[in-house]
């Protein structure tokens, strides 16, 4: 064994010896695999091995398509047999809002390039002749699903590793993980010790212990799964080809062929845990008791929707465990505030998404970062506040909803409220409607008199749209109120910060008593964050983001930080507050304090420090809602009071509270992006627009040369607002966009702006596709629907309302 590694990856399942592929794939050879016992020993060996393109991330869903098709190139290297069988998959229909949320995704497909179909009744019966089609109305065509050898695909991973000079320890259990004082890793196992430069927990079931040796603990938990393997069918063996994957989502099971049988598994309501206090290190080759009772409802439903499963005889019942995280996809990246300690686990569709999660962590480790957004499967999507309860409720519900709809306007409810501010209690006695984010609870909308305090799921206008029209009129037409909580804030400060944040920055550092809008670029010039930044001091600054990634905002803060003199902190919870915004929003603010706020003493992007009805407060002349407006910062204490000041002062004004529905109608009418969905890090400045806010005369900032180079070449795309000609339907995010019988670009965004009065998207075309009043078809629900490009906000285009 050697004593001395770059990488040493714990785990020897299917992710394990994917991550080791790849890492030696992209030049890292002096690299190490430490498995306690054989290859496979988790959860890798008795999976059922299917595999399939879908995902709610377009993102993740280009990994798996990619893990899908590395499949062939490992045959070809290893000479092993990964056991391929391409049957193609189809995910069925019962009800109309399933057939929106498969015309859904296939309309995300086309501009992702994958060639999925809706087809009708008769289809899937000449598909798969065994199934009743007795109520359905269509189902999703996928060529891509499939399924393989478990063993053999890990095996071929482990094998093209090898061939490239990386290292594979087995029966080797890692005992203890103490990082040295030079950052690296001295990994203690068994049979010795190797010092490492880096450490992936790629430990699948063991991921809570070997997380724990590090001292994080991660928001995974594994779960008990079951399938059946029946004995040989003559309608199965007897067809002319291998029968394609039927997922059922309403019956909560999947089907595929085995031999000349079939498996059948069940994704049940009544899940359980398993290892709740830990995994023994003594668990492996080994199943657990069956519980046909548990899944004995979807089996009915199986038995009547595939009626050939009533003759035919059950061969063996496979009960295992996996590991889920919370919203279901893997947990992959560097831990933030752990130097050198990666994870790479949760990943419970391995055979779908082994091969990207060790694609992109290799690119990660490797280059700096990875090729493509992968914010939806980073460990940093969760913070420190996690605990174990949240964690299994978390898990449970996903393992439930694995079938589900997944409604773009849809609030889980398991594990809520965890956090919440004082403002909570006001809000909820004002009927709010709350949804969360990072854990934290926020005000969707208030429900109006008589209707319920829940928002209906829909991909079509739900019971919302009344009232949150009613909170943007209050907005533009008088003043609102709404929380401003689900912003991250960090306090930037010490001897140099101001030069340091000029350093990383690509836009300019403001002066004293005001702010600035800054993108920040990684090293290829594309979006790693987007940042208000205000200055309260000569070298103090708050440093204002999306409260959703904070922890991987922090992790890049800390990647830059100078050795001395500045320090970072996340104050994202400790300073709240609420934002007023409308024609009325100065007067309003004027009556609660001394404090001149005209527009001469407080314009546009100011930065005061005011006592407002006896409180102490921090107030930014700006608004994410583009009108006249504040945002008023006060400790967690000082919250009500701040409320009951601006509540009664604001009384006769109209003062109507909003939320996040209305918000997202008000920035849509503002051609207003937001992070994650216009900016993210698979975009440019170029082409989202921000490289208005970047300083190119500045000596360097990250990604600075290919920021000057697309600006002299000009991007070859554009983000656009268009006007649509929607129905029942707004675009949500992803649909595709069409010119010409051909799909051009897609959707970032998009929603009803209610003061305006029209159907509005946010999206990337072509630049030369990029002309005032060009026409478009976006694809919603399956029907095109005609768009049209606006080339200035449909609100106050001038910005003359913001700026008063």
């Amino acid at each position: 064994m050697r004593s001395h590694v770059r990488v040493a990856v714990i785990g020897g399942g299917v992710v394990g010896c994917s991550v080791l592929y790849h890492l030696t794939k992209f030049g890292w050879t002096d690299v190490m695999l430490i498995e306690r016992s054989d290859l496979t020993s988790g959860s890798t060996w008795h999976a059922a091995g299917g595999f399939h393109t879908l995902n709610a991330d377009p993102n993740i869903a280009a990994l798996q398509g990619y893990t899908i098709r590395l499949y062939r190139e490992l045959e070809e290297i290893t000479g092993l047999s990964c056991g391929l069988h391409h049957v193609g998959g189809l995910t069925i229909a019962e009800t109309p809002d399933r057939m929106d949320f498969l015309k859904a995704e296939r309309a995300r497909h086309r501009h992702m390039g994958l060639e999925t179909e809706i087809i009708g009744p008769g289809e899937i019966a000449d598909y798969t002749p065994i199934i009743n089609t007795d109520g359905l109305l269509g189902a999703l065509w996928d060529p891509l699903d499939g399924h393989l050898d478990p063993s053999g695909t890990t095996h071929a991973y482990a094998r093209a590793a090898r061939m490239a000079g990386a290292e594979i320890s087995l029966h080797n259990r890692v005992l203890e993980l103490h990082q040295k004082s030079d950052g690296h890793w001295n990994v203690v196992t068994e049979k010795g010790s190797v010092v490492a430069e880096h450490v992936v927990n790629a430990a699948g079931l063991w991921a809570r212990e070997v997380g724990m040796m590090a001292g994080v603990r991660l928001p995974l938990h594994p779960l008990e799964h079951q399938y059946l393997v029946t004995g040989d069918i003559a309608e199965v063996y007897g067809h002319a080809k291998e029968l394609p994957h039927v997922m059922d989502p309403a019956g909560e099971s999947y089907l595929r062929q085995e031999g000349r049988g079939l498996v059948i598994g069940i994704y049940e309501q009544a899940c359980r845990h398993w290892a709740v206090d830990g995994t023994s290190w003594d668990f492996g080759h080994e199943l657990l008791a069956d519980d046909v009772d548990r899944i004995a409802g979807p089996l009915e439903t199986a038995y009547r929707r595939y009626p050939v499963l009533q003759s035919a005889g059950i061969k063996r019942i496979i009960n295992g465990p996996f590991t889920f995280a919370p919203d279901g996809n893997p947990l992959v990246g560097r831990v933030p505030g752990v130097d050198g300690y990666w994870a790479c686990c949760a990943v419970m569709a391995g055979f779908s998404q082994a091969g990207g999660v060790g694609l992109a962590l290799a690119e990660w480790m490797i280059e700096g970062e990875p090729s493509r957004d992968i914010f939806a499967m980073d460990v940093a999507r969760f913070g420190d506040w996690t605990t174990p309860d949240w964690t299994r409720a978390k898990t449970r519900e996903n393992y439930q909803r694995r079938f589900a709809i997944a409604y773009p306007n849809e609030e889980l409810p398991a594990g809520r409220p965890f956090h919440t501010t004082p403002a909570h209690a006001v809000w909820k006695e004002r009927r709010a409607v709350f949804g969360s984010a990072f854990g934290m609870e926020h005000v969707n909308y208030f429900a109006l008199p008589g209707e319920p305090l829940y928002e209906t799921p829909s991909f079509r206008r739900s019971n919302a749209f009344a009232a949150t029209a009613r909170e943007c009129r209050g907005v533009r037409e008088g003043v609102g109120i709404n929380e401003i909580h689900n912003f991250s804030k960090f306090r930037i400060e010490g001897e140099g910060a101001a030069a340091w944040l000029d350093s990383i920055m690509a836009g300019r550092v403001p002066k004293e008593g005001r702010l600035t809008l800054s993108p920040l670029l990684n090293n290829r010039g594309r979006l790693a964050g987007d940042f208000t930044i205000a200055r309260d001091g000569p070298e103090s600054f708050r440093v204002q983001a999306s409260y959703v990634a904070q922890d991987a905002h922090m992790r890049l803060f800390l990647d830059l930080l100078p050795e001395h003199g500045v320090t970072v902190t996340n104050i994202s919870r400790a300073l709240v507050g609420f934002q007023i915004a409308g024609p009325r929003a100065r007067d309003l603010l004027q009556r609660t304090t001394d404090a001149d706020v005209s527009g001469n003493a407080m314009p546009f992007r100011a930065v005061r420090h005011i006592t407002i009805g006896g409180v102490e407060a921090t107030v930014q002349r700006v608004s994410y809602t583009g009108d006249l407006g504040y945002e008023i910062y006060v400790p967690p204490a000082s919250q009500n009071a701040l409320f009951e000041t601006l509540d009664g002062e604001g009384a006769d004004l109209g003062l109507v509270p909003f939320g996040m529905r209305a918000m997202m109608s008000l920035r849509l009418e503002k051609s207003f992006g937001s992070w994650l969905r216009e900016y993210r890090p698979d975009y440019t400045a170029a082409e989202t627009g921000l490289d208005r806010f970047i300083a190119f005369d500045k000596d360097a900032f990250p990604g600075r040369e290919v920021a000057l180079r697309e600006a002299e070449e000009g991007p070859g795309r554009r983000l656009v607002t268009f006007v649509v000609d929607a129905d029942d339907a707004d675009c949500v995010a992803d649909e595709p966009v069409w010119r010409d019988g051909k799909v051009v670009g897609f959707v970032t965004s998009g929603g009803y702006a209610h003061h305006v009065e029209k159907s509005v998207a946010l999206g990337f075309v072509p630049v030369d596709m990029t002309e005032t009043g060009g026409e478009f078809l976006i694809e919603i629900l399956g029907d095109m629907r005609l768009a049209r490009i606006v080339d200035a906000p449909l609100f106050d285009p001038s910005g003359s309302r913001m700026r008063m």
